[in-house]
């Protein structure tokens, strides 16, 4: 997937462990630890906003996109 995710990186900056993130978010650590793994197939942003708020960052600190390296192009959007 072309979408990386870097909460570790997130939480390691701040010293916070994925269990404190989860707590003061308000979601499983089941769920939040899909996330961090970028097996997530979305996140509301409701979600991202929490975890922007509680890590004190913007939401291209935790996603990123990285370009298929096939160099074949997504197909667009309708």
């Amino acid at each position: 997937m072309p979408i990386i995710v870097n909460l570790d990186i997130e939480l390691a900056r701040r010293k916070m462990k994925l269990t404190d993130l989860a707590e003061r978010v308000g979601i499983t650590i089941a769920n939040l630890s899909i996330l961090k793994q970028g097996k997530a197939k979305a996140v509301r942003f409701s979600t991202l906003d929490a975890i922007c708020r509680e890590l004190n960052c913007q939401p291209g600190d935790i996603l990123a996109y990285q370009p298929p390296s096939d160099g074949l192009a997504q197909k667009p959007l309708d």
